[in-house]
């Protein structure tokens, strides 16, 4: 379960990090001449959502063909909470970094810790403080019980539903912030009044 989550976390973080990042400049010209703004980041937001579900669904048969799974939907639902979780992620980096590399960097690094010490073999070993604050918590916690017990804990769910919002509003704020619009209408005030 904690390789498929990675999978999910890196794919959808990957996918949204490079988006975001090769359209700054197009993004920015499409500022430039005046087209909203929020029709450009809820765009980024519905692909990160359709990234994530198709990967939720995908995983979800894979893991149903190969592991005694007893439950689909809330697994389903966990892996789409890491995929937005991470998606959200990928955006913020792909408007926060200078480089390509950095960004994976940083996702792989995010990813592999937040993964490993939600590993269950790993967390049996030793106590882990502050565990339960990172994103992977609640999905690994949904994804574990629907899969290997009859007990679903939808709490675990609603968090992970809470993470992928706070990203996705993370990285919203902050492309919003850092992709200023300039219309060329106050330029042309400008212009009339001096």
């Amino acid at each position: 379960m904690a390789s498929a989550l990675g999978a999910i976390t890196m794919v959808a973080g990957f996918i949204a990090f490079t988006e975001t990042f090769q359209s700054r400049e197009m993004d920015r010209r499409l500022l430039l001449a005046g087209y909203p703004r929020l029709p450009i980041l809820l765009a980024k937001l519905a692909a990160v959502a359709l990234t994530a579900a198709l990967l939720s669904f995908y995983t979800t048969i894979l893991l149903w063909i190969s592991l005694p799974v007893r439950h689909a939907a809330p697994l389903a639902l966990a892996l789409a909470g890491a995929g937005l979780a991470y998606g959200g992620i990928g955006l913020l980096l792909g408007s926060l970094v200078r480089g390509e590399l950095e960004g994976f960097f940083l996702i792989i690094m995010l990813s592999l810790v937040d993964t490993g010490l939600q590993n269950p073999v790993f967390n049996t070993l030793m106590d882990v403080a502050g565990v339960s604050a990172l994103p992977l918590y609640g999905v690994n916690q949904l994804a574990l019980s629907s899969t290997l017990t009859p007990h679903i804990p939808w709490s675990h769910g609603l968090l992970s539903l809470t993470w992928s919002a706070a990203t996705g509003a993370l990285a919203l704020l902050v492309l919003h912030t850092h992709r200023t619009s300039r219309s060329p209408r106050p330029r042309r005030a400008r212009v009339q009044a001096g």
